[in-house]
């Protein structure tokens, strides 16, 4: 009997002792949330509390992932939404839905942070923490604290006092620095989850933003307004450039779309705001078959020339609808002349089939019908001749181009998707491979850059160039 007391009671020490020590080494607390499916902490010394709500005050002029501000008992905070911070893609936002927000305090600032799922508070052992690896995240390294493992959960722990940390902060000379905003994409990767935030600075961090949405600013008037937060949204999420190629559309356009919001909701939150703002943008018929009163606009823009070859340069000419019918107008434009049309565009998949395109029976006897034949499947196609004079190439028209001096230059909307340096660049490249009567002709709401001289032609409301 002595014995079995003497072996409970050691028992009973030894899990006492296990318990002690298990206390002893959870050294570290933090709060675990989720974001796009994946676990997120964040030390919850800085977590002030978590909440649930739904009605923001919106702020205009403001950064993308600035939601608005808060009533919280009293206190006037700002919401940030790290989903579009780090360029997380984010539903459909339902009005008045309730959010999940965990309420932080850095640098003395409260902020509200919008997540998907807030999780429960997780304890570990400090010396568990791992160094941060690019692979536990879809943001940059540098903003990870660490990676740490709980209950089979793996868990990236953000640094939120870098994240956050004011401007000031940072220029004083502290371990904090200033956010970044998400990296600024091209039309063909703005799409792709694993985009990473960038190391590229913005003027002011989330704290410095923060510290000016106590009050809810009054909306400036549109001809004095600063764009910069359209121009950064359009280059996140479609790969727009705005630039002297298109800032008089844009300001236009923003007049217009402040009355359609009532100068509210004016911020572009996600891709089909952006891609809302930018529908009047695009030119007649792009990706798809022209009218005949396009058509012949286009025709009436061309120069009259009696060579026995014309050279037509159709940089970004995606699924090839475009090319098709542009081949068609040079056909009846110039019937005696050999037509060599270079269509090229960085989607190679629209690229390879363009030659298998068919044209849709509704058409078929429209102004397209000269230059058609109809298949064994009774599906209208092009005829041979149009067919040969094209030539489909994957090209970025950013790179040198061996191409022969050409008659036409046909851009549509290819300039705004270049940033302003490339636009410079390939302008350049236009007026270099252009003949001596040679056009160019650009989208209908862009500009050729301020710095090239060009002189106009105009049709309706297309604009022909040609070298002054």
């Amino acid at each position: 009997m002595e014995a079995v007391k003497e072996a409970v009671t050691t028992e009973t020490i030894k899990i006492e002792n296990e318990n002690q020590e298990n206390a002893r080494v959870i050294d570290f607390k933090m709060v675990t949330f989720s974001l796009s499916g994946k676990d997120y902490a964040i030390d919850i010394m800085h977590v002030k509390e978590i909440a649930k709500a739904g009605r923001f005050t919106y702020v205009p002029n403001t950064l993308p992932f600035v939601l608005g501000v808060y009533n919280l008992r009293g206190e006037i905070i700002p919401i940030l939404d790290l989903r579009l911070f780090f360029n997380i893609e984010v539903p459909p936002r339902e009005e008045n839905k309730l959010e999940n927000m965990l309420i932080l305090n850095v640098d003395d600032q409260i902020f509200g942070l919008v997540v998907d799922k807030i999780d429960k508070v997780v304890g570990v052992q400090k010396s568990t923490i791992q160094p941060p690896h690019p692979l536990f995240g879809d943001i940059n390294i540098k903003y990870i604290d660490g990676v740490v493992e709980s209950n089979n959960r793996l868990y990236v722990l953000l640094d939120v006092t870098r994240i956050f940390s004011s401007k000031e902060t940072y220029e004083a000379g502290e371990k904090n620095v200033q956010a970044v905003r998400p990296q600024p994409v091209s039309a063909n990767t703005f799409a792709n989850p694993a985009i990473k935030a960038s190391n590229v600075q913005m003027e002011k961090s989330p704290s410095d933003i923060a510290r000016g949405l106590t009050k809810e600013a009054a909306p400036a008037p549109a001809e004095n307004i600063d764009l910069k937060f359209i121009s950064e949204s359009l280059k996140n999420y479609v790969g727009f450039n705005v630039s002297s190629v298109n800032e008089s559309w844009i300001k236009h356009r923003y007049n217009e779309w402040a009355k359609l919001k009532n100068d509210k909701n004016v911020q572009l939150q996600r891709k089909e705001d952006a891609e809302e703002f930018l529908k009047p943008f695009w030119s007649p018929s792009s990706n798809n078959w022209w009218t005949k009163e396009y058509a012949e606009s286009i025709e009436k823009l061309l120069p009259e020339n009696s060579a026995k070859q014309i050279v037509v340069w159709n940089p970004g000419c995606g699924k090839g609808i475009e090319t098709y019918s542009l081949a068609c107008v040079l056909k009846k434009k110039y019937p005696d002349a050999k037509v060599r049309v270079y269509a090229q565009d960085i989607d190679l998949l629209s690229v390879s089939n363009a030659a298998l395109i068919t044209v849709p029976a509704n058409i078929s006897s429209d102004w397209y019908s000269p230059y058609l034949t109809k298949k064994a499947n009774g599906d209208y196609t092009f005829n041979q001749e149009i067919k040969d004079s094209i030539m489909f190439e994957y090209h970025d028209c950013k790179n040198t181009n061996a191409l022969p001096m050409v008659d036409v230059i046909f851009a549509r909307d290819v300039l705004s998707l270049l940033d302003p340096k490339a636009q410079d660049a390939v302008v350049s490249d236009f007026l270099e491979k252009m003949k001596g009567n040679a056009v160019a002709i650009i989208g209908e709401n862009e500009l050729m850059p301020s710095s090239f001289n060009f002189s106009e032609k105009t049709v309706g409301t297309i604009v022909a160039y040609s070298k002054d």
